[in-house]
């Protein structure tokens, strides 16, 4: 074993002892050396950790961890299957600025010419995206190599992923000749490759063919799931990036069928089964009873959710309740009850937002709950749309309550609902 083989084994060692989610991930990804003319310092292509020997013989053991982790996450998280429609340059971008911050908080030290902004901390990919400029002077410290600019299709599949030349991205995006490439071959793994490399490092992969990212996909996602397990029983997960993984497992679903459904599964329609009259017989009869649902709306306005989405979110409750017999009470609170308030819509009656709410002030849930404790009687569900930052109750009521949040907050109780 070479000293460099030796270094990657000792790094992948220490997260393994010290960062089993990260360890885990990392050991899911083969090590190979590459060839220098195309891996400059280090690639993935979701199923290979690939790397330049020089540029890891330069770096320190703490370094030679965070490189390590920085491409195990990009697969744990399927960067290479989320970007769909997005610009490949700037996509790269937004993934490292989102991986980058969660590996300094545990403790990494990045490897020269890693991205790290404050500004994007704790954000998405996804989120990240659009701040992002196609004449903005940044690339990644690695390669992407799993995907290729759809919008370019005949460029360089590496185009925009750390490529260390001159041009600005937006000339990195601009029609270029594809290199002369022999035919390609398959490796004992699997994998496409490009022969005709130089014999000193593995030839560069060709990009991921959409069955292979779908494919790949299920099993980082099975792998992420694992790690998550194994680190939490461990009692290793947590910080920033324990609730970044926790946010991200939690299923997916569609909120507006969701809110539906525990509307309508909370709305008392029934049979009432009763002895008729002794004129009728001795058979017992059954007939509907019908009971308005009674909804109580707690809306955060404190300015973490803009009025577009308040808008959105009462017209789904408008389109609900109707279907579940509900009458609805809105309340609007930040860290004090709205002064005009509550509204009140009937089941037949139009619900509508009362008006602009203009943010400001911190978030309190309190004053909602106090309220439907004094005034609120018979109430049979609370729904709160919030971003979950805020003084919850010390107690659950007793009454359900759903949480439709925005962002990754936790809730101490109630049913959560991720607004996606």
């Amino acid at each position: 074993m070479s000293e460099i083989e030796t270094k990657l084994s000792a790094a992948r060692t220490r997260l393994i002892l010290d960062k089993p989610f990260l360890g885990a991930l990392v050991l899911r990804l083969p090590m190979q050396e590459a060839d220098p003319t195309w891996c400059q310092t280090t690639a993935t292509d979701a199923r290979t950790f690939y790397y330049n020997a020089d540029f890891i013989n330069a770096l320190t053991l703490e370094q030679t961890q965070f490189v390590l982790a920085h491409e195990a996450l990009h697969c744990g998280l399927s960067h290479f299957a989320r970007r769909m429609h997005r610009d490949k340059y700037r996509w790269d971008i937004a993934c490292d600025l989102a991986i980058n911050p969660l590996l300094v908080a545990e403790k990494l030290e990045p490897c020269p010419g890693a991205l790290n902004l404050a500004e994007f901390e704790g954000m998405t990919a996804e989120e990240i995206y659009p701040c992002i400029a196609e004449s903005d002077q940044m690339n990644t410290h690695d390669h992407h190599i799993y995907d290729q600019n759809d919008s370019n299709p005949g460029g360089n599949p590496d185009s925009g992923g750390g490529q260390p030349d001159d041009h600005p991205p937006s000339e990195k995006n601009a029609d270029q000749p594809r290199p002369q490439q022999s035919e390609s071959t398959q490796t004992a793994g699997g994998n496409k490759t490009v022969s005709g490399s130089k014999p000193d490092g593995a030839p560069q992969p060709e990009p991921l063919s959409p069955g292979e990212r779908e494919q790949l996909a299920v099993q980082w996602s099975q792998r992420l799931a694992g790690a998550h397990q194994q680190a939490m029983q461990a009692g290793k997960m947590g910080g920033e990036l324990g609730r970044m993984i926790g946010h991200l497992l939690q299923p997916q679903l569609p909120w507006r069928m969701l809110l539906a459904k525990y509307m309508t599964a909370t709305a008392r329609e029934d049979y009432n089964w009763t002895r008729p009259s002794r004129r009728e017989g001795d058979a017992i009869l059954p007939s509907l009873r019908s009971n308005e649902l009674k909804v109580v709306i707690g809306l955060d306005t404190s300015g973490s959710i803009s009025h577009e989405e308040m808008r959105q979110f009462i017209s789904e409750i408008d389109a609900i309740k109707g279907q579940a017999n509900a009458r609805v009470t809105l309340l609007a609170c930040d860290a004090v009850l709205a002064s005009d308030g509550p509204w009140i819509a009937e089941p037949w009656e139009p619900l509508r937002l009362p008006r602009e709410f203009k943010g400001g002030g911190d978030t309190d849930f309190r004053p909602v709950f106090e309220w439907v404790e004094q005034e609120g009687t018979h109430a049979d569900l609370l729904i709160y749309f919030t971003d979950a930052q805020g003084d919850f109750p010390p107690q659950e009521p007793a009454i359900p309550v759903i949480w439709l949040i925005k962002g990754k907050a936790e809730i101490p109780w109630g049913q959560r609902i991720q607004l996606n």
